[in-house]
């Protein structure tokens, strides 16, 4: 098409907070140069996203849909963050009943292109017919979506038994450090999984059905993984980069930011310790009394963000040791739900991260050059992201029992302090802080998104070996 054409967009990102913000960056993206965007989710998911730029508003518009109800959601759920893992199945379905509302909106809209994600397997069958081409906007990184590997392997069944996850696929053709789950992980992850249509074949649909995949990654990071998903998808792999998060203007949290600005300036250069979970990693009380005791026989200034758990799913709602807090008042700042944590990793004070290994969060990390302390939530790619920093040598995954995820507050100790201050931890703090060229470059995250927008505007299928 003659690129001084605009095009009417429609994203539809999954129900989920570390979705629907990439998928609004990438919108605005698109929107500055001019092209017409038509959100698409839930009304929930639409009031948590961050306001637009006033000189954005005009090409953006919000499309909310109400979630269908099914057997087994709560009522009022419309994200995974309001429901324990194993519920996320019966969002699937409700997520899949916005077919009807979809396909009546994309009749009567002149969309061009939708940007979609991963759930949506039977849109391919709506757009088709009505001429719309599709991206797979994967928000995962390259090595990632090889484990998955080609619509064949996806929609096969040569992967039965959940053993079968736990080692390197055959098609990885690169040297790959183990990127593979552990069997506590795998189990874990397969409870988010909806039986009647598993993930592996909602992937394999859409990979099939669109004209090119994009994902959030760049090849200065890695290279090899994306030139194998080209070959294993047979289809254009057009990276939209890293998307680094920029740090947000002064907002009503900021009585709660001095505070902890205030804290950490009294700290000394990269002697502080981040920890934060996400929002959606729940661990037994047995594990977290593990972690805090290993925090605190760290011996190191830390801050910790800690998510107080919904109580009506039967656990306590305040799973910090007793008395915890008051020990550790002297050098640790324990801080409940939410924290500016883009804010505190920019801090020069602190020089490492206790993540659960969620792509946003590394991403937020490597940003500041913070070096990892890898604990994987055991939530979709967040085990794998673990071993593939791990290998890169950025951070040092905390050793944990491969069948039962068990872990030791000593190992736990160990693994901080050698990241963090330890002469052999020397590597992993010099690489972290060498990522920052990668990971803090907005020059480079541009020119990625603009390759990309070049590419949707440019699309022509006859020149497309697919």
């Amino acid at each position: 098409m003659d690129r001084t054409e605009k095009l009417h967009i429609a994203m539809f990102p999954w129900l989920a907070y570390g979705h629907t913000m990439p998928f609004l960056d990438v919108s605005k993206f698109l929107a500055q140069k001019g092209h017409r965007i038509s959100y698409i989710s839930t009304p929930k998911n639409i009031s948590r996203l961050p306001k637009l730029p006033p000189h954005l508003s005009s090409n953006i518009s919000f499309v909310e849909f109400s979630l269908p109800h099914v057997h087994g959601l709560p009522p009022g759920v419309e994200s995974t963050s309001e429901v324990p893992i194993h519920k996320v199945p019966y969002l699937k379905r409700a997520y899949d009943k916005l077919r009807d509302p979809l396909t009546d909106f994309l009749e009567n809209s002149n969309v061009n292109w939708i940007i979609h994600d991963f759930a949506p397997y039977w849109l391919p069958g709506i757009a088709a017919p009505l001429g719309i081409n599709l991206v797979f906007f994967s928000i995962f990184n390259a090595s990632t979506s090889t484990f998955g590997g080609p619509p064949s392997a996806l929609l096969g069944d040569h992967r039965k038994q959940p053993e079968d996850f736990t080692v390197v696929p055959e098609w990885i053709d690169y040297p790959c450090n183990n990127v593979a789950f552990t069997l506590y992980e795998i189990v874990n992850y397969q409870q988010c999984v909806d039986d009647d249509v598993p993930d592996s074949h909602r992937i394999g649909r859409l990979i099939q059905g669109c004209q090119f995949v994009t994902m959030r990654t760049c090849f200065e990071f890695e290279r090899d993984a994306i030139k194998l998903l080209i070959k294993l998808h047979q289809k254009p792999v057009v990276p939209v980069g890293l998307l680094p998060p920029l740090l947000s203007l002064p907002s009503n949290e900021d009585n709660k930011w001095e505070a902890i600005k205030s804290w950490l300036d009294s700290k000394g250069e990269k002697s502080v310790l981040y920890i934060a979970l996400g929002s959606e990693v729940n661990l037994s009380e047995k594990s977290m009394h593990q972690l805090a005791f290993g925090i605190e026989k760290s011996n190191l200034p830390f801050i910790w963000v800690v998510r107080n758990r919904p109580v009506d799913e039967g656990q306590m709602n305040d799973i910090i040791p007793p008395g915890y807090e008051k020990r550790v008042s002297n050098r640790g700042l324990v801080l409940r739900d939410w924290a500016p944590q883009l804010r505190i990793l920019a801090h020069s004070s602190v020089g490492g991260f206790l993540t659960h290994c969620g792509w946003s969060s590394i991403i937020e990390a490597l940003k500041y050059g913070r070096a990892l302390i890898l604990f994987s939530g055991g939530n979709s790619d967040q085990g794998l992201n673990a071993r593939l920093l791990h290998g890169k040598k950025v951070g040092l995954e905390i050793e944990r029992n491969e069948v039962d995820g068990s872990f030791t507050s000593d190992l736990v100790a160990a693994t901080i302090r050698r990241v963090m201050v330890e002469p052999e931890g020397e590597e992993f703090r010099a690489n972290a802080q060498a990522m920052r060229e990668i990971f803090g470059n907005e020059e480079l995250s541009n020119n990625y998104l603009n390759e990309f927008t070049r590419f949707i505007e440019e699309f022509s299928p006859s020149a497309c070996h697919c």
